[in-house]
């Protein structure tokens, strides 16, 4: 193991061991790299390794902090994956969130306070408009599909598996997506399938909105890699 790489796993090791905190202030430069026994070069090239992964950030004018260390920000990485290699593996990332987000939503249905089930109605009620409309703003479109897969798994009751989720499936994600679903029926498929996940969360009904979730995604899936076209979400 090299020294940088060294540092890298000591200061690792400091914030697990509890030594330092999310959101406290690292020691100064000279300090920490003796505490590190490496040379300050080789500290500030560690401490760009771990601000390059969230685990670290800089203030200016105010020194280094560790950083809250949320599964969000240290897996936002993950969404710059699903993004750079959507074009030629959207199959792929698509399979991993079609199991993770049919779990997610399963376990939101029984977690989603009625406020968010009504806010969830109303997002749906916005999109309808949009595909109503003679021209659909695609833009808008992606932005109300994001949200409201963030809404739902926000409540599954695990943080780590809602970041995974939403990190696989950004805004940026979303929109290359809609643009490779060249049916014209795509938008109005797709507000059907969220209706459907809606219904069984609004009856509270963990394996309907399981499936649900599941043939939704399954759908989005066969649309992109040319497997059989497939005709929706399953009726009520």
């Amino acid at each position: 193991m090299g020294v940088i790489e060294g540092a890298i796993d000591t200061i690792k090791q400091m914030i697990i061991d509890g030594e330092l905190r999310p959101g406290q202030k690292l020691p100064v430069e000279k300090d920490l790299a003796e505490q590190l026994g490496v040379a300050r070069n080789t500290l500030r090239e560690a401490v760009r390794a771990l601000i390059a992964v969230r685990v670290l950030q800089t203030r200016q004018g105010d020194g280094t902090y560790v950083t809250s260390l949320s599964p969000d920000l240290l897996l936002d990485g993950m969404g710059f994956a699903a993004d750079f290699h959507v074009a030629a593996g959207a199959g792929r990332f698509l399979h991993v969130r079609r199991l993770l987000e049919s779990d997610a939503t399963a376990v939101a249905a029984t977690r989603v306070p009625d406020a968010d089930l009504v806010r969830l109605g109303e997002l749906l009620d916005e999109a309808e408009q949009l595909v109503a409309a003679s021209e659909i703003d695609h833009g808008k479109l992606v932005a109300l599909d994001e949200d409201f897969h963030s809404l739902i798994v926000s409540h599954c009751g695990n943080a780590v598996l809602a970041a995974v989720v939403r990190n696989m499936s950004g805004r940026t994600v979303r929109a290359r997506i809609w643009r490779g679903m060249t049916d014209p029926e795509a938008p109005r498929r797709t507000l059907r399938e969220h209706r459907a996940i809606h219904r069984a969360l609004l009856a509270r009904d963990p394996e309907r909105a399981r499936l649900h979730a599941a043939l939704h995604v399954l759908g989005v899936e066969e649309s992109l890699t040319g497997s059989p076209a497939f005709g929706g979400a399953v009726d009520d």
